[in-house]
């Protein structure tokens, strides 16, 4: 049985955010780990410098994978708002998420 405009907008609404933070979350768990790995490999005068140089390589490539992942689903989001538009005929100018936060216009006028 399909599910109404309403529902796929309420569950997209909440899944699209969620997608986004977890990929932060990671990006920003990678950036630790990058700090501490590179810090390791400053401090431990025993392992020649040269030792670490892959997995750092390693890490730089995940960590740039994460911004092309996170560039891809802020495109998705505005995609999907763009279809909001096209389907359902929302007028939507920004996200769910982030329109709750905007005061409105009369507000400032």
């Amino acid at each position: 049985m399909p599910n109404s405009i309403e529902d796929t907008t309420t569950r997209l609404s909440r899944e699209v955010p969620t997608a986004e933070f977890k990929i932060d979350d990671a990006l920003v768990a990678i950036s630790i780990l990058m700090t501490s790995v590179v810090t390791a490999k400053r401090d431990t005068p025993d392992v020649p410098a040269a030792r670490g140089q892959a997995t750092i390589r390693r890490l730089a490539k995940a960590q740039a994978a994460l911004i092309d992942a996170s560039g891809d689903v802020l495109r998705v989001h505005g995609d999907l708002l763009s279809i909001g538009r096209e389907v359902a005929g929302y007028d939507l100018h920004e996200c769910p998420r982030v329109a709750g936060h905007v005061a409105p216009l009369q507000a400032v006028a």
